[in-house]
């Protein structure tokens, strides 16, 4: 019998090596007259088909053997189906998908052509899906109630591969103008023969719900033959027994069976029985009203889909239509994320369907990775799979990765609005802030990391301990002339508030955020500006300001004259250490700073490279710049030691560098700095 798709495009799809394409040869006179067919196996095509004389001549075609009720596929054609049965899926369960997925599109095509008026056999409709194991026989028998088949449609269903009954289907709906049933399943015409995985014989017994129809038995080993035979005793629908091989016995377990329906199928829109009990319960709630949802439904899912046994913590349901149609249920757990979440290698826990069938079991590339925490499913009956239904084309990636990910950003942007407790909404930042950083970090476009930088949350200095303010609530609090963002890398509160590099804003009542973690600093340093607004550190606002020292209005400290002569001393005793020396105007209650043009890279650069760098090279990187507060009686006193006592104001000078570099978090190991202390405390305690 002819074969009804063109050979190049589905040995394309079907990743054939170039040592198997010649296998397709044949049938690359037939690809210019073949027509795309894209969606399950076996169906109704009705009675009004346009191209009987098609029909007909396949028919005519069909190598028929010694009997008139036996078949044989064509050359071509067994080899495909051989590469199908053994080649296409990763995994011999897939087969139960696949039937189970042809019989609830054969009863939505019985549905749908009911509620337009057809006249349609209606006994037995109890409109399920009945599964049948028998582990003696090593049976398995997988039966619905839907619109069954003629003996035409069998020839061109179960006859032709990757000619899809369900695509004809609702192309037939298209051309005459109605609308496509959403509930429709399959998409390629190969799922039927998964079977052949596990089965060495598969017995088709099928009847069509129109009126007079007679029922047929299909029946194949899928080594080249088929049969087609009249049977009396067949019910309207279709019924597929598949005589299990030896070594996959273990499908006719009804357990096996079960396991599977709730991996993949349990939530196709049909009742699935196995063995009189029902086996899908769960509804599909991502396809649901958001608001016809009840807090108890999105538990009871989050458990189901989380493999957990805790409460789901914030609950995402939206739809969207564009750039493709997404169902999206998410959830943030309850508890915290564990050592293996926190591994960027592992997998997420968001699983994809399409239709309502399972196509990926956590699944990567549908959101970010920093996005792993996330549980629960995203369905579209949009996205382009590959011929297996186990993989997504790259077209579908991109799109599938940004539109999640921007709404979940605005979701978090937005808890505040949403009745959330500070205390949730603080708690979650503290539990899984991390991913939000990590999101940050590896973000690619500048538009997305300020998107993800809308969760962002840091204490600051205009709000008490323990309470952390977004980005856009320090923006809508800035003063007119302020132009940027300011923050200051501490470990702690208490050190963040007595910095040096923090007394002249806070004396100008500046917000500063404050960064506890030795990744904040990088990761604003990544985000680097928010809006219109640019993200500073306090240090590099302290290197780059021009204000002049007044020292006519200095009391007590030192002169114009006095400061410069000390400073030209302090670039001789710290020469090969410290770059360049000036005063300062914006330390009060500090006798001198370190900066460097970078603070917070330098800083990076300490804590990760510092140790492969070589002593004398490490100051010619940082080239560090020493700021003295002329009015400080340290360094007032320092300037009459210069005189009066020069080895111990060289120690000191020493020391006041070293503790400014402490300060700054510019040394990689504190103790190297501790040398000449010993000798320091000795002068200095030597008059008393």
């Amino acid at each position: 019998m002819a074969l009804r798709v063109g050979s190049a495009a589905l040995a394309k799809r079907l990743f054939l090596s170039p040592s198997l394409r010649h296998a397709t040869g044949a049938l690359s006179a037939l690809s210019a007259r073949s027509r795309r067919c894209d969606i399950n196996n076996y169906g109704y095509s009705r009675p009004l088909h346009r191209n009987f004389h098609l029909t007909t001549q396949r028919l005519q075609e069909a190598v028929k053997a010694d009997d008139d009720k036996t078949y044989e596929f064509q050359a071509e054609t067994r080899m495909l189906l051989d590469i199908v049965a053994k080649s296409l899926y990763s995994e011999k369960e897939v087969f139960v998908r696949e039937l189970i997925s042809n019989a609830s599109d054969a009863i939505e095509k019985a549905r749908y052509l009911a509620i337009q008026g057809t006249e349609l056999d209606s006994s037995e409709a109890t409109m399920k899906i009945h599964i049948t194991t028998d582990k003696y026989s090593k049976t398995l028998t997988i039966q619905d109630s839907g619109i069954g088949m003629t003996k035409e449609e069998l020839m061109d269903n179960l006859g032709t591969i990757a000619r899809s009954g369900s695509k004809a289907f609702i192309q037939q709906l298209q051309d005459g103008g109605s609308a496509d049933p959403q509930s429709i399943i399959g998409q390629f015409g190969v799922g039927f023969y998964s079977a052949f995985m596990v089965a060495d014989k598969v017995e088709v017994y099928t009847k069509s719900r129109l009126p007079g129809s007679t029922g047929y038995c299909w029946s194949s080993d899928g080594c080249g033959k088929y049969t087609i035979e009249e049977s009396s005793d067949v019910e309207p629908g279709t019924k597929i027994v598949c005589h299990l091989k030896v070594a996959d016995r273990e499908f006719a377990d009804d357990q096996t069976i079960k396991d599977i329906i709730k991996k993949y199928s349990s939530f196709v829109g049909s009742p699935i029985e196995v063995n009189g009990e029902q086996a899908n319960n769960i509804q599909p709630i991502w396809l649901m009203d958001p608001k016809e949802v009840s807090p108890a439904q999105h538990e009871e899912f989050y458990r189901y889909v989380g493999s957990s046994y805790d409460k789901p913590r914030f609950t995402l349901h939206y739809c969207t239509d564009a750039p493709i149609n997404l169902r999206c249920v998410l959830y943030v757990p309850e508890g915290k994320p564990g050592l293996f979440d926190l591994n960027r290698e592992g997998v997420g826990g968001v699983s994809l369907y399409c239709r309502r069938v399972l196509i990926m079991n956590k699944a990567e590339n549908i959101l970010p990775k920093w996005l792993r925490f996330l549980k629960g499913v995203v369905d579209s009956e949009d996205i382009p799979l590959n011929l297996s239904r186990e993989l997504l084309q790259d077209s579908a990636l991109i799109h599938l990765n940004l539109a999640p990910s921007f709404r979940i950003e605005s979701f978090g942007s937005s808890l505040t609005n949403r009745g959330r407790t500070q205390r949730a909404i603080t708690k979650f930042f503290v539990d899984y802030g991390i991913f939000i950083k990590e999101g940050i970090l590896s973000a690619p476009e500048q538009v997305e990391k300020e998107e993800i930088g809308k969760l962002l949350r840091y204490e600051s200095s205009a709000t008490p301990a323990g309470e952390a303010v977004t980005l856009p609530e320090y923006i809508g609090r800035m003063a007119e002339n302020q132009k940027d963002i300011y923050y200051l890398a501490a470990p702690s509160r208490e050190l963040a508030e007595s910095s040096p590099y923090f007394e002249a804003l806070k004396k100008r009542n500046v917000e500063v955020l404050f960064c506890y973690e030795s990744y904040d600093e990088v990761v604003l340093m990544q985000l680097q500006q928010f809006g219109t607004r640019k993200i500073v550190s306090v240090e590099k606002e302290l290197r780059q300001d021009k204000e002049d020292v007044n020292f006519d209005n200095a009391e007590g400290g030192l002169g114009r004259t006095d400061a410069n002569e000390l400073m030209n001393w302090l670039k001789t005793v710290l020469a090969g250490r410290c770059w360049t020396v000036k005063a300062t105007p914006r330390l009060e209650t500090h006798p001198c700073v370190v900066t460097v043009e970078e603070m917070g890279a330098a800083r990076h650069f300490v804590k990760t490279q510092f140790t492969q760098v070589p002593e004398e090279a490490r100051y010619s990187l940082l080239q560090p710049q020493l700021e003295i507060n002329p009015n400080h009686p340290v360094i007032v006193k320092l300037n009459t030691l210069r005189e009066t006592n020069p080895r111990l104001a060289e120690l000191t000078a020493k020391q006041l560098f070293n503790n400014g570099m402490v300060l700054a978090g510019l040394v990689d190991d504190p103790r190297t700095v501790l040398s000449s202390m010993n000798e320091l405390l000795e002068l200095a305690l030597e008059k008393h």
